[in-house]
């Protein structure tokens, strides 16, 4: 089946932990071994794995993310002004796939499934489908 959530992120740029509302989907469809793709619909945001008990690690990937695409860059042409946007969401990518077990998320101890917002705020959506 598939879900559409939808969320509303309240920074420029942020990480938005969904993985509860994976794992609700799981729990919802009573899926208990499978797959679960988290799908991305938006060209300035994204969808990642990655740590999610210390909040330092989502501070530090903002950070290198933002050093590595600065907001204005003398080069850059597209009109919206948003090119950085652009270019994070598709460094970090558009959607995970993730296994699941005996009713579970397959992750590791300390990962997260994250939203990453890079043009906010505003509404977005995500989608999550189970095989």
């Amino acid at each position: 089946m598939l879900h559409k959530l939808t969320i509303q992120t309240e920074q420029h740029t942020q990480m938005i932990d969904i993985t509860a509302h994976v794992q609700d989907i799981i729990r919802q469809d009573k899926i208990e071994e499978g797959m679960v793709l988290v799908y991305c619909p938006h060209t300035t945001a994204a969808i990642t794995i990655n740590e999610n008990a210390d909040p330092d690690v989502v501070h530090d990937i903002l950070l290198r993310l933002d050093e590595l695409y600065p907001w204005t860059h003398p080069g850059d042409r597209h009109g919206e002004g948003n090119s950085a946007a652009h270019l994070k969401a598709s460094t970090i990518g558009a959607s995970e796939l993730i296994p699941v077990s005996t009713g579970r998320l397959l992750l590791g101890t300390w990962q997260g499934i994250y939203f990453c917002e890079f043009d906010g705020p505003r509404p977005r959506s995500f989608y999550v489908k189970v095989v």
